[in-house]
């Protein structure tokens, strides 16, 4: 029962990041750069803290360490930017979608001899994905959001693979939070930045909780976990988003984004559920 809850909570955290997202940005009190600086400088703060408690060092200087810092912040900043336009729920749909076509693509690209059902299940999510990043009246967002989104799950994507195989997840994830900050600072510092004591909270929280204790709890509980039931939990996460999204930022709930959540969820469920799928996180 432990294991249950823990999980269902790490789930929740996952998707409350593009709750407190979307609310801080929609709402004008944080720009999407300020949130992600703020967001990126909290996490790595928790995660330090963690690390120290814990024990162990900070691996800053490591192999693959810019490929993990350099996708971590395109991840970040394509995650805010997307929620300027795009619903929470919508939002999390997308990125979820993106991130698990693309590592199965490269599955497959680097040789992997995907079955018939990892690819009838990969089809099936592509166009519910598709769907979700069709642009529909009442759909809760608009191109450019979907076009950030997309980039943000590529990013997330390719941060998932450069990290597979890490002794020491937890503090590889440290060392990318503090290595992807002055990245973000060149990339994102300019004019017109603004940040009010509510936005500011919601991306410390984001960072923080929802981010750096969420990303703790998860490598906690996954080797609890068997392969394909960590895949599957993780279905859970664009759900959660749509059904908070409507609850507490008032999101409409469109025929297009019940369809896409439906072939997304179902297809990668179909896919994952097979030997040998692979599986990333949010």
């Amino acid at each position: 029962m432990r294991l249950i809850l823990l999980t269902c909570l790490t789930m929740l955290a996952f998707a409350a990041n593009s709750i407190l997202n979307r609310m801080a940005v929609d709402s004008g009190t944080i720009d999407p750069s300020s949130f992600a600086i703020i967001r990126v400088l909290a996490g790595a703060v928790m995660l330090c803290m963690i690390l120290t408690v814990r024990g162990g060092g900070l691996p800053i200087v490591a192999p693959g360490r810019v490929v993990g810092a350099t996708s971590l912040a395109a991840y970040m900043i394509g995650f805010s930017l997307a929620y300027v336009t795009l619903d929470a729920g919508l939002g999390a749909l997308i990125l979820f979608g993106t991130v698990q076509v693309t590592m199965f693509a490269w599955s497959a690209a680097r040789g992997a001899t995907p079955s018939s059902r990892q690819m009838a299940g990969a089809g099936v999510a592509f166009v519910g994905l598709v769907i979700a990043l069709w642009p529909s009246e009442g759909a809760g967002g608009d191109v450019m959001g979907a076009v950030f989104m997309v980039t943000a799950g590529l990013g997330w994507a390719a941060y998932t693979l450069a990290g597979k195989g890490a002794r020491d997840p937890l503090a590889a994830t440290a060392a990318n939070f503090v290595t992807a900050l002055p990245l973000l600072l060149v990339l994102l510092m300019g004019a017109g930045m603004h940040a009010a004591p509510t936005g500011i909270g919601l991306a410390v929280l984001a960072g923080a909780v929802t981010s750096g204790l969420g990303y703790a709890l998860w490598y906690h509980v996954l080797p609890q976990l068997a392969g394909q039931t960590a895949a599957v939990v993780q279905l859970s996460v664009p759900i959660i988003a749509i059904a908070l999204g409507a609850a507490l930022l008032g999101e409409a709930i469109s025929t297009s984004v019940i369809a896409a959540a439906v072939l997304v969820v179902g297809g990668i469920a179909l896919a994952v559920t097979s030997p040998k799928a692979p599986a990333g996180h949010k």
